[in-house]
C-alpha cells in the first residue's frame, strides 16, 4: 500500500473499536504513528498494540485530559499531523424530543459534540506551531437530513459538529490547517449494531433508503479519513464529507 503517512503521526480518538478502530489500522497501514485516546483501557491498548501505536486513556469530555492527549503525542513523537475527532455516543434513551430526558439530552452533547471543541481547541495551537495539520471531525449524514426516527440530542450534536467544522476550516485555511466533517450513513458498527438488534423494524426502515441496498462497513469509511487526512486532499476544507451510499441525494431508491 502506498505509504502516504509515512513519517507522520495521526491521533484517533474513539479509536478502540468501529470506524475509529478500522481508521487506526488504515492510516497504520500506509505508515502513520497512531495514537489510540479512549476511555476503555483494554481495548484502548489492545488496539494501538495491533496498529504498533500508542494507548492514552483519555475521557473525551475532560478538557484536561484532552490537553493531556494530545501533549502527551507531541512529547513523544514530536507532531500531530492528524486529529481524528471520532469518539461518539448513541444511547437509547436518545429518542423523540418527546420523550428524551435532559440528562440523556445533556450526555450525548458532552460526548458528541463538546468533546469535538476540547480536541480541536487543544490540538490546534500545536498544529499552528508546525504550520500544518489535518482535522477530521465525525458528523453523520444526519446533520443534512432529518429522519422520522428520531434521535434528538444526537441529530443535533452533529449538525454542531458540522458547523464547527466549517467555521474552523475557513478561519485556519490560511494556516495549512484542513478541518472537515466526515459524515457517514450507517455503519456496521458494534454502536449501530447494538442498537437495531433492539429494534429491527426501525433498522428495515432505515436500510431501504439507502441506494446501495445496504450499511456502510468501517473500512469504507476509514478510507475517507485516510482520503480526507492525506495530501490528495490538500484542496478541500471545510467540507461536509458525506458517505453515506447516496442516502442524501436520493428520492426514490431502487427495488
Amino acid at each position: 500500500m502506498v505509504q502516504r503517512f509515512e513519517g507522520r503521526v495521526a491521533v484517533i480518538t474513539g479509536g478502540a473499536s468501529g470506524i475509529g478502530l478500522a481508521s487506526a489500522r488504515r492510516l497504520a497501514s500506509e505508515g502513520a504513528k497512531v495514537v489510540i485516546g479512549d476511555l476503555t483501557p483494554a481495548e484502548g491498548k489492545a488496539a494501538a498494540d495491533e496498529v504498533g501505536g500508542a494507548f492514552i486513556q483519555t475521557d473525551v469530555t475532560d478538557a484536561e485530559q484532552v490537553e493531556n492527549l494530545f501533549h502527551s503525542t507531541v512529547e513523544q513523537f514530536g507532531s500531530v499531523d492528524v486529529a481524528f475527532n471520532n469518539a461518539g455516543i448513541s444511547p437509547p434513551e436518545d429518542d423523540s424530543i418527546l420523550t428524551t430526558g435532559i440528562e440523556a439530552w445533556d450526555r450525548v452533547q458532552r460526548v458528541n459534540l463538546t468533546s469535538v471543541y476540547h480536541c480541536c481547541k487543544a490540538v490546534l495551537p500545536h498544529m499552528q506551531r508546525q504550520g500544518k495539520g489535518s482535522i477530521i471531525n465525525t458528523a453523520s449524514f444526519v446533520a443534512v437530513m432529518g429522519a422520522a426516527t428520531s434521535q434528538i440530542s444526537y441529530t443535533a450534536s452533529k449538525g454542531g459538529v458540522l458547523a464547527m467544522s466549517r467555521e474552523l476550516g475557513v478561519q485556519f485555511a490560511r494556516e495549512n490547517i484542513r478541518v472537515n466533517a466526515l459524515c457517514p450513513g450507517p455503519v456496521n458498527t458494534p454502536l449501530l449494531k447494538e442498537l437495531f438488534a433492539k429494534d429491527p423494524e426501525r433498522a428495515a426502515r432505515r436500510l431501504v433508503h439507502v441506494p446501495v441496498g445496504r450499511f456502510a462497513e468501517p473500512e469504507e469509511i476509514a478510507a475517507a479519513v485516510a482520503f480526507l487526512a492525506s495530501d490528495d486532499a490538500s484542496f478541500i476544507t471545510a467540507s461536509q464529507f458525506l458517505v453515506d451510499g447516496g442516502i442524501s441525494g436520493a428520492y426514490v431508491t431502487p427495488l
